[in-house]
């Protein structure tokens, strides 16, 4: 400030150096198919990315969920007799999807994705339920929309893996690459499963690693194994459902005159009998999903709770009644780690008495040292983007002490928060991180002339405890 007339001049003097702001580390960007895709109340042609933070938002912007066909369903009764062969009731001995059943399954993903502590997203619009059937290009031509947000942390495509191993490896290996060149995001991956079926088998392990990709492309994704029986009801028109077998006391009884009919038809000849068999359906057409949805709302229950140093394991994951496979632990050993290809996959358990808990933390990296857990590679991604979205205000500052002094403060009181809360090991600040900035340190005298900064942080983040081992022994009698 030039003073030219007399009096009193007042400046305020900054002593402090500037501060990291932290980015969000869990905001998924959700891609699949809608019932419509609207923006301020009007349709999209070109559906863009929007963001939303409720369900109710979602139903808003894009409907609700698809309504399954009479045929999706193959369900068997049971018409229970007396010794005077008097009907006494109904049961439902057994119910499942049939190959008509659709894979619009984002609608139901999205309640997953809240109800196991999901906030903020963006949802991409693939296509409409008009169009009858899932597209994999169009999933992939989708998921090329989130490239330009800068806000996604995570990309999920729950309707990928639906469509079977030879579809989804090129839809996954598009959210691999994008998370691999952005560096700012990590892809949930789901393991597809060939066929319904309740014990583990290899066979699909064994494809998904097929899934190509140099350990700088996987490191920032993860895989979840098996399905998840949700506590979600199909949507469905009940009176067009049809009964696929009815029984007679546990026996094939191919003369009954409910077996082939529609509930709807039902009602009209057999009123009780409809109420019946309805009370036996209501409420048990549940939904059977991906676990990448669920996953993407622990993520964000983790973060908020403990924050994305925690590993996003061993917790429990909500509105499921347990995975559609139940693994052991020698089944679980082969799918954790992979001697050959490295490619990890997390498996959701069920145990008793503590209900279905995710009980694996790894990268599909899993045989890197550096890469191997998935909350150091997310704490990583944060920092890195965190930091450099800090340093914009350095860019054209004079490239001399008084800038590094600054930048290296900055930078080191974020890190010792971060070491305060746990996110980083060590005993000490110098034993957790370190910030290296300067002439001679990590500049020459050529790259301060051609305008270049170098700054080096080195971080030791908290690694999970993943195997837990108890030595025990018989110590000698001594009195």
């Amino acid at each position: 400030m030039t003073y030219r007339t007399p009096g009193v001049y007042v400046e305020e003097i900054s002593v402090f150096p500037p501060s990291v702001a932290e980015v969000e580390t869990a905001i998924p960007a959700f891609i699949g198919y809608t019932e419509f895709a609207k923006k301020d109340g009007a349709d999209m042609e070109d559906p863009d990315p929007i963001a939303i933070s409720s369900l109710k938002e979602y139903e808003e912007h894009f409907g609700v969920a698809c309504v399954e066909a009479a045929d999706a369903f193959s369900i068997i009764i049971n018409e229970k007799h007396d010794a005077a062969d008097a009907i006494i009731g109904y049961e439902l001995i057994s119910w499942g999807p049939t190959d008509k059943i659709s894979h619009f399954n984002l609608y139901y993903s999205m309640k997953l994705f809240f109800d196991n502590g999901g906030g903020k997203c963006y949802v991409v619009s693939a296509g409409l339920y008009s169009e009858n059937a899932v597209d994999d290009d169009k999933l992939i031509s989708a998921t090329a929309k989130v490239k330009s947000l800068d806000e996604p942390t995570l990309i999920v495509i729950p309707e990928g893996a639906p469509l079977g191993i030879a579809k989804y490896i090129p839809i996954a290996q598009a959210a691999i690459n994008q998370c691999a060149e952005m560096k700012d995001r990590f892809a949930i991956l789901d393991v597809p499963i060939a066929a319904p079926k309740k014990k583990f088998e290899a066979s699909d392990i064994t494809e998904f690693r097929k899934l190509s990709g140099d350990a700088d492309h996987i490191r920032y994704s993860a895989s979840y194994y098996p399905y998840l029986k949700s506590t979600i009801t199909y949507s469905t028109d009940m009176g067009a459902l049809e009964l696929a077998t009815v029984k007679k006391n546990g026996v094939d009884d191919a003369a009954n005159v409910l077996k082939g009919k529609k509930l709807g038809e039902i009602q009209s000849t057999n009123n009780s009998a409809y109420h019946a068999i309805l009370s036996e359906l209501k409420g048990k057409l549940k939904v059977v999903l991906p676990p990448s949805p669920a996953m993407a709302g622990i993520y964000a229950r983790v973060d908020s709770s403990r924050g994305v140093w925690k590993a996003p394991a061993n917790v429990s994951v909500q509105s499921v009644s347990g995975p559609t496979q139940i693994l052991t632990d020698a089944d679980q050993g082969d799918l954790n780690m992979d001697s050959v290809g490295g490619k990890s996959i997390n498996v959701i358990r069920s145990f008793s008495g503590r209900g279905t808990i995710v009980w694996g933390g790894r990268t599909l990296d899993g045989n890197s040292n550096e890469w191997r857990y998935i909350n150091v590679r997310r704490f990583f991604n944060m920092v890195e983007e965190s930091v450099q979205k800090s340093t914009v205000w350095a860019v054209f500052e004079p490239n001399t002490k008084n800038t590094w002094v600054m930048v290296k403060s900055m930078i080191e009181n974020y890190l010792i928060t971060k070491w305060q809360q746990g996110a980083l090991a060590g005993a000490k600040p110098d034993d957790a991180f370190y910030v290296k900035v300067g002439l001679g340190v990590t500049m020459t005298a050529d790259d301060i002339l051609n305008g270049i900064m170098n700054v080096e942080i080195g971080m030791a983040v908290a690694r999970p405890a993943e195997f837990i081992v108890l030595k025990f022994s018989h110590k000698m009698q001594v009195s």
